[in-house]
């Protein structure tokens, strides 16, 4: 799973293996590697794959599809959707690829505070 997530979101972004890699400060060919799934990323690799898309380890490593309800799909595919908008605007301002992945990090942070929320209801 993690292989064709990685190819997916490298492409969205219109990347070759070589881009990303560094980008990440890896070689091009573990990329390839990792998307033929012949091999695995460290901990920290999988972590700077994750900061660098805006995605989940869980997002990467597990097949879900947005009708599961698993929110990162979701944001994924709002991101998607958001990026194929000719001229999307918010309040009269054009959006640029920063401003979506701004919007996004967002969305990320009000899900890990409404998560961490619902973890501390079901300690006490």
């Amino acid at each position: 799973m993690l292989g064709q997530r990685l190819k997916q979101l490298r492409r969205e972004r219109r990347m070759t293996q070589h881009d990303l890699a560094q980008q990440l400060g890896i070689s091009a060919s573990a990329i390839g590697m990792y998307e033929q799934g012949r091999r695995e990323p460290d901990h920290d690799t999988l972590i700077k794959i994750c900061n660098y898309f805006h995605v989940s380890s869980d997002f990467l490593l597990h097949a879900h599809n947005s009708s599961s309800g698993e929110l990162e799909d979701i944001i994924h595919e709002l991101r998607q959707t958001m990026l194929s908008q000719e001229g999307l605007m918010f309040h009269g301002v054009p959006l640029d690829e920063s401003d979506i992945d701004k919007i996004v990090e967002a969305i990320h942070l009000g899900a890990s505070l409404a998560a961490s929320r619902h973890k501390g209801e079901r300690k006490g």
